[in-house]
């Protein structure tokens, strides 16, 4: 096998989501085999597969191109689907599903971030089945979409993720990084959450249904590190933080929704809320609720999980003063000044992950809403205070 091959393997290995996309091809055809194979002129190689069947395929195996129908749609570009071979008007005479023992099958195109053709998304099964619903057929090419583009962005994550090794490009290769979560993945992370959408709807065993949650919260926290990376590079190019900025009697209710929701995502943790705040404000309800995910989430990731987080807002001398405190280790003095510089993030700390964007983004906020974020820290409880004249 050539060294090609073997990247293409562990680029498809590498994708998280490809043996949850088999899983749910499988439950949804009734087909018991389900795989990515990369296929060229010359050869047809295993990348992923889920075998219900004991074909006793595994990845790097191969098979000859010549007797495999993935051949024919490497040729013509276009997907190949058999509800029952042995009464095919086109393929039942075809040693093929002899050969291989299938009677159902389908075989949909991937295509690499050139838009070449990479191989095909398979799946097979000895027993016939029904395939040809415009539900069964859009869901397969779906899937074969999310799979190209996934490809296309791992392939240039990677890239990123080399030339990074290089300290003295590091400030370049950051802006093509915010490029790409920007811009590029907003097109495969749409795919994916439409997809989600889509299962949550029409799969109806438990399993399934835990794994479309992880993926739906997954794409909800890759959508928040798409905004605040976009909104970083708005304020790097000096445009800063954009507002709507309306009318609005009912904050207390915007804000009691952002609570609710980042409490049901981290049920195991104690989030109180006093909300007591009564008029008309002039502010982009968006934004403030914005403000308020990051204030959450940070006391989330970095207080003590033992100790309440506690929310309060309310309004004084016409000033809406909105706080987030929760318990734990002090920040020092010599921390506090860099909390809210972007990229920062405590090298004691680095396993809570994230971007080191999400301070930043609240303080942009603020001082977009001609506010002030100020922190305090002790022994007893860090609290992060918002304060702006906004009615």
């Amino acid at each position: 096998m050539n060294s090609s091959i073997e990247r293409d393997i562990r680029t498809i290995q590498s994708i998280e989501a490809v043996p949850h996309i088999m899983k749910m091809l499988s439950d949804v055809t009734g087909l018991r085999f389900i795989c990515v194979a990369r296929v060229t002129e010359d050869n047809w190689t295993m990348c992923a597969v889920l075998d219900q069947v004991n074909f006793n395929l595994i990845p790097g195996d191969e098979l000859d191109i010549k007797t495999t129908f993935c051949n024919q749609v490497r040729k013509s570009t276009k997907a190949i689907m058999i509800e029952h071979a042995k009464e095919d008007t086109v393929y039942r005479e075809s040693e093929i599903p002899i050969m291989y023992g299938f009677e159902s099958y389908f075989s949909y195109p991937i295509y690499n971030k050139n838009g070449d053709f990479f191989g095909t998304l398979c799946g097979l099964d000895p027993l016939p089945t029904i395939l040809k619903t415009e539900k069964i057929k859009n869901q397969i090419k779906s899937f074969a979409e999310l799979i190209s583009r996934q490809m296309e962005v791992d392939d240039r994550l990677t890239a990123a993720e080399t030339n990074l090794v290089s300290e003295q490009a590091s400030a370049k290769l950051r802006e093509q990084y915010i490029a790409i979560l920007g811009h590029d993945l907003r097109t495969p992370l749409s795919a994916l959450k439409m997809g989600v959408d889509f299962l949550v709807d029409h799969v109806s065993d438990a399993t399934s249904q835990k794994v479309l949650t992880r993926m739906d919260n997954s794409a909800k926290r890759m959508t928040r590190l798409i905004s605040d990376v976009m909104d970083f590079t708005h304020g790097q190019m000096g445009k800063g933080i954009q507002l709507n900025v309306k009318p609005l009697s009912h904050l207390d209710e915007v804000l009691l929704h952002t609570v609710s929701e980042l409490a049901s995502l981290h049920f195991e943790r104690d989030i109180q809320a006093d909300i007591n705040i009564t008029g008309t404000f002039a502010c982009d309800a968006e934004r403030v609720s914005q403000l308020l995910s990051n204030l959450l989430i940070n006391a989330i990731v970095h207080g003590d999980s033992t100790k309440p987080i506690n929310v309060i807002a309310k309004v004084q001398e016409s000033i809406l003063c909105l706080s987030v405190a929760n318990g734990g280790t002090p920040i020092g003095s010599d921390m506090i000044d860099k909390l809210f510089h972007p990229f920062w993030r405590d090298e004691k700390n680095k396993q809570t992950g994230g971007l080191g964007l999400g301070l930043f983004i609240a303080s942009q906020i603020a001082e977009a809403h001609r506010g002030t974020l100020m922190v305090c820290s002790d022994e007893n409880e860090t609290k992060f205070t918002f304060e702006a004249r906004l009615l």
